[in-house]
């Protein structure tokens, strides 16, 4: 066992920050936040904590508090070190996954029986394994968490046959290391290349994350299990999970999972587009049915806090706790890593510090400016009728809009022209639904359906519609 230092690791040495002028923070917040990282480093007797915050594509502060490695002489981390992100690793098996979608070379739809003939779990469909929806037991079979041996990719299909699945599809989110061990299987039979080998090249790469993979460096932080009452610091073996890595293998950064949560706070096409990551940080199924404020997308979670809701997902491994949390909306994230195998709350500070930089300094928004005149929309806009209730037709951004009242947000609709005279509804309320409209003989718009319904200049009844 290796006893930490008495004044809980932080020292002038290993409490260190950094900032990028280009979005910088205020003295007075980082200095909030830091002091959350340390109130936390030693609530949790953490060996060591490193934290990053993004914003608007940067990472814009880091600190670390403790010790990456305690002995024979206590190393601090910086935004350099390699921690092993455990269940992290799974955003970037559903990324692959949706790539491959997007390239058309698989479907959500798709069942195992497409990849593993016979299996017999040939009904499940890869959109359920995404969502932790398919009912699949939890882990791989056999005691691989006490053994810490994980089974080769032979072994480990084998295993699936000897698995269950205990509760009906859809049934309730039951979380499955087991199903994401298939997604990389299924990774691999698509491409014909290592999983590891599939995500550097399509998300890795792209997105500069040049220190993450499964195998760490030399300088790696060190996994640490501390005792509860006698405080002292006894370190965790290494866990290599051979074929089970998709579900949380890779080891990564500070300043690398700073690039990935930019990224997901405001996508490119670098890697998927941006609409994909929006399908995928989307709610597939509760994880908190009585309280409503979790839920899981296709390889995101969910949480939900007032008004907000934050995507991202946790991480543990043997030494090892990992919180990443980002709000999209913002541009704001936040990443957490803490070298202990207990007792760190790493996903609930990730949220803390994103949610102290989005009340500290809110997002502005863009200055307003006059919209370039658009003939064509002309006749749409202003106020319609449908159902009885009101309707408006506006423009924001050169894109035609409606709402349903005045100031709701969430009755929104953006459309997208799909030809003459007919849009589709893009974004928003009654998304993927088409807009039609009917013109006079004379040339002028008679009247709108949206969805089918009838939307006229005048609040018209049902009765008045079949006259």
């Amino acid at each position: 066992m290796t006893e930490a230092p008495s004044d809980g690791g932080v020292h002038p040495s290993s409490a260190t920050s950094s900032t990028s002028s280009a979005a910088s923070l205020s003295p007075g917040l980082e200095r909030d936040l830091l002091g959350r990282v340390v109130t936390a480093q030693r609530s949790w007797q953490a060996p060591g904590v490193s934290v990053g915050v993004v914003r608007d594509g940067q990472l814009v502060w880091s600190a670390h508090v403790g010790s990456a490695r305690l002995g024979p002489a206590p190393a601090p981390a910086t935004d350099d070190t390699q921690f092993m992100i455990g269940s992290v690793t799974k955003t970037f098996t559903a990324l692959a996954v949706m790539s491959l979608r997007d390239e058309g070379r698989l479907s959500l739809d798709d069942t195992l029986e497409t990849y593993l003939p016979g299996t017999r779990h040939a009904r499940v469909p890869l959109r359920q394994l995404l969502a932790h929806a398919s009912g699949l037991q939890r882990e791989p079979v056999g005691h691989i968490w006490e053994s810490l041996e994980a089974p080769e990719r032979e072994a480990f299909i084998a295993g699936v046959e000897e698995a269950e699945q205990v509760l009906p599809s859809h049934h309730a989110f039951h979380y499955s290391n087991l199903a994401y061990g298939l997604l990389g299987a299924v990774v691999e039979r698509v491409t014909g290349q290592d999983w590891e080998h599939v995500v550097r090249e399509r998300i890795l790469d792209p997105l500069g994350m040049t220190r993450t993979g499964l195998t760490p460096a030399a300088d790696r932080a060190v996994g640490y299990q501390v005792d509860p009452y006698a405080g002292t610091a006894g370190e965790e073996p290494l866990f290599t999970l051979n074929a089970t890595a998709p579900l949380g293998g890779l080891w990564s950064t500070v300043a690398d999972i700073g690039r990935y949560a930019a990224y997901v706070a405001r996508p490119d096409d670098r890697v998927v587009q941006p609409d994909t990551v929006e399908e995928m940080c989307r709610p597939i199924i509760m994880t908190d049915v009585d309280g409503w404020s979790g839920a899981y997308g296709l390889g995101f979670g969910m949480g939900r806090r007032g008004d907000r809701v934050y995507v991202g997902h946790g991480g543990a491994m043997p030494g090892f706790l990992t919180g990443l949390r980002v709000r999209r909306k913002d541009g704001v994230g936040a990443i957490v890593f803490a070298n202990a195998t207990s007792g760190a709350l790493t996903l609930a500070l990730a949220t803390d510090l994103v949610e102290a930089v989005v009340d500290a300094e809110p997002t502005l928004d863009a200055p307003w400016v006059p919209e370039a005149d658009q003939p064509a929309l002309a006749q749409l806009l202003g106020l319609w009728w449908s159902e009885g209730s009101p309707i408006t037709f506006f423009v924001r951004d050169g894109e035609l809009w409606s709402r349903l009242a005045e100031d709701d947000q969430l009755s929104e609709t953006r459309y997208a022209a799909e030809g003459a005279d007919r849009y589709r509804a893009v974004a928003g309320r009654e998304r993927g639904e088409v807009l039609e409209v009917v013109r006079a003989g004379d040339g002028s718009v008679e009247k709108l359906y949206f969805a089918t319904y009838a939307v006229t200049r005048a609040p018209l009844a049902f009765a008045d519609l079949q006259a």
